[in-house]
């Protein structure tokens, strides 16, 4: 289990980390989200050892990260800035991750090598951005890794690509009890494969729950009032939109719970649509600010 509880981290008199705190459960897919800025990286950085804290504490099982070589060692990252050596070829960074990684799996590198169909000879700089990444992916998960911390992980990968490394990643998880952080803006992609989702703005985690609790505990309907009538202004209502007749509320409760305040109200029509993880990062970080802008020139 990832733990990580009041962090504070500043660069000068900037603070990107402001008292942040997330729980990773064992053997769980967990997701990172926030707009630019938030201190997602920063939060990353520090779980993998890269930066040091100035309050707060980061554990893995118990353990602290810092200068912790045995805890690292189990655990892989794939940065969006993946590093290389200048000069090297994939064998010759597999064989750097050997060196480090004292469960890399030869027998599972020579497997993947059907998945990932490039040439070990040739330099990586060389190869596109979206082949690098691929190579990422190959060396990180013959490592065997217990954590896998993910920052933007599939940017560059073709669609089917995309799948196919998600679908090597969730056999870990379901296979080996694998966890794995990813922080991602590609919200539709997490919605798939999270079961836990955190939300981060300014440097803090402003809510981390499991996908269904976000799911159930805010709502979209689609309302018709009968004619006249407008929203009532008593209704707990995050935001509202209308087309023609018809009412669009966001509202942070159960679908019961808000059918059944509307239905003192003797509504038309009445119909609960689930919540996408995009549309409850939006109005979770504040409703209708967040939203598309139109510009009138």
């Amino acid at each position: 289990m990832i733990e990580v509880k009041e962090v504070c981290k500043s660069f000068g008199t900037f603070r990107a980390l402001d008292g942040a705190s997330i729980m990773v459960p064992q053997g769980s897919v967990y997701g990172l989200v926030g707009p630019n800025g938030a201190g997602k990286s920063t939060l990353i950085r520090h779980l993998m050892g890269v930066y040091r804290q100035d309050s707060g504490t980061i554990t893995v099982e118990g353990q602290a990260v810092w200068e912790n070589a045995a805890l690292k060692a189990r655990m892989g990252f794939i940065p969006d800035d993946w590093y290389y050596f200048s000069q090297a070829t994939v064998r010759d960074m597999m064989r750097f991750y050997r060196g480090f990684y004292p469960r890399f799996s030869m027998e599972r590198y020579e497997a993947l090598k059907e998945v990932f169909p490039i040439e070990e000879k040739r330099p990586i700089r060389r190869l596109s951005k979206g082949m690098q990444k691929q190579v990422a992916f190959w060396l990180a998960l013959c490592c065997m890794p217990d954590y896998l911390v993910l920052d933007e992980p599939v940017d560059g990968l073709d669609p089917v690509m995309r799948r196919q490394v998600w679908s090597l990643m969730m056999g870990d998880v379901t296979e080996r009890g694998m966890s794995v952080l990813v922080s991602s803006h590609n919200l539709r992609e997490l919605e798939d494969v999270c079961d836990h989702v955190g939300i981060m703005d300014h440097g803090k985690v402003l809510l981390e729950r499991s996908l269904a609790q976000m799911q159930d505990n805010m709502v979209k309907l689609q309302v018709v009032f009968a004619d006249g009538c407008g929203v009532p202004p008593e209704l707990p209502v995050l935001h509202v939109s209308k087309v023609g007749r018809i009412y669009t509320l966001i509202m942070r409760m159960s679908a019961q719970e808000a059918t059944n305040r509307l239905a003192v109200y003797n509504p038309l029509l009445v119909d609960a649509v689930p919540l996408t993880l995009e549309e409850i990062f939006i109005y979770e970080l504040g409703g209708a600010d967040y939203a598309v802008k139109d510009i009138v020139l």
